[in-house]
């Protein structure tokens, strides 16, 4: 994926956290949060924006995740292990 094309992946995915807290749904994005990169960010690299990708979507699937057995559980942690792996190549790439 080109960085402008997973600047607007990111972009859709932050938009969906902002409904599900407008919405009350309970559940904290610290992970994410913790990052500090939003969309915006266009200066950061394409590695970051990936990373925070796998991060958001991990933290997504989580909210809808009702045990590890479910279809979204297994995907939480696929995501997990995609963001881990995408943070190690963003630290090499800095």
């Amino acid at each position: 994926m080109h960085k402008d094309e997973l600047i607007q992946l990111h972009t859709l995915m932050a938009q969906i956290k902002r409904h599900f807290e407008y919405m009350g749904i309970d559940y904290e994005f610290s992970h994410y949060d913790s990052l500090a990169i939003s969309p915006l960010h266009v200066h950061r690299s394409k590695a970051e924006h990936k990373h925070a990708i796998f991060v958001l979507g991990n933290d997504l699937a989580s909210v809808f995740s009702k045990d590890d057995m479910s279809g979204m559980g297994r995907t939480s942690t696929r995501m997990q292990e995609l963001a881990q792996r995408a943070g190690i190549r963003a630290i090499k790439s800095s």
